[in-house]
């Protein structure tokens, strides 16, 4: 009996020096617009591959930059390909690696206790004090914004409204709070109980493509490829889909 005993908890410390090699933590960083698919994608790709997923979310072109100076991820999710392209050229992605995953869309966003907005001209009203949306120096979605407003005629005349968020999430935030009536933000984000919602045209910005792409340091490339191909592959594009992205 205690030769069984001992045996099985020999089996047991083995299994879990073992454990290691066949999982690893994957670190993905990510554009702040898929916070709330890519949570859900996470706990997917976890439950079918054994992989945890860590994810970073920010500003794309601040993930971009962290890249340049070392950040230690092995995936990058970006809210525009423009931006794993730039990597592309410093060879800091693997080339053959790159798949466009999803196309976003713009909306604009207003705290409930206000009334609702439903098209940008709106946002002229004088109930409308302060305008959210993501900056437009280093977030995709804030350069689609102030595309879709100039070409509105709108961006000079309420540039004395306008706060800007890091990134797509804290101008949702800024509006949810109530710190800001209205906002340009992602439809993806949009479902919170705090705002209501319309499309802005489409036409009057021009596509969000987003891509994703595995960096060149990275050591867990296996994982990494396991990742991306499920975020691609029917699970992933239901959970894209249910976030309101447009699938290519």
């Amino acid at each position: 009996m205690i030769l069984k005993t001992h045996l099985l908890l020999t089996f047991v410390f083995i299994l879990l020096l073992l454990a290691p090699a066949f999982s690893e933590e994957l670190l993905v960083a990510a554009a702040s617009d898929l916070t709330f698919a890519f949570v859900e994608i996470g706990k997917q790709f976890e439950k079918d591959t054994g992989n945890k997923v860590v994810f970073s979310f920010g500003s794309t072109g601040m993930l971009k930059e962290q890249i340049r100076f070392g950040a230690p991820f092995d995936v990058f999710a970006a809210a525009d390909e423009y931006y794993i392209t730039k990597l592309k050229d410093e060879n800091l992605v693997k080339m053959d690696l790159i798949r466009i995953y999803a196309k976003g869309k713009l909306v604009i966003a207003t705290n409930k206790k206000k009334k609702q907005i439903k098209d940008l001209h709106g946002l002229l009203s004088g109930e409308i004090k302060r305008i959210a949306i993501a900056n437009p120096d280093h977030a995709p979605y804030g350069i689609a914004a102030k595309a879709a407003l100039i070409k509105a005629g709108l961006w000079d005349k309420l540039k004395g409204k306008f706060i800007f968020g890091e990134n797509a999430m804290q101008a949702l935030q800024f509006v949810q709070t109530g710190n800001a009536e209205a906002g340009i933000i992602p439809l993806s984000i949009a479902k919170v109980p705090e705002i209501n919602y319309e499309l802005v045209n489409d036409r009057l910005y021009l596509p969000i493509t987003q891509s994703v792409a595995i960096l060149s340091k990275s050591k867990k490339g296996k994982t990494g490829i396991k990742f991306i191909d499920f975020l691609c592959s029917d699970k992933g594009r239901a959970i894209l889909k249910k976030f309101e992205y447009k699938l290519p």
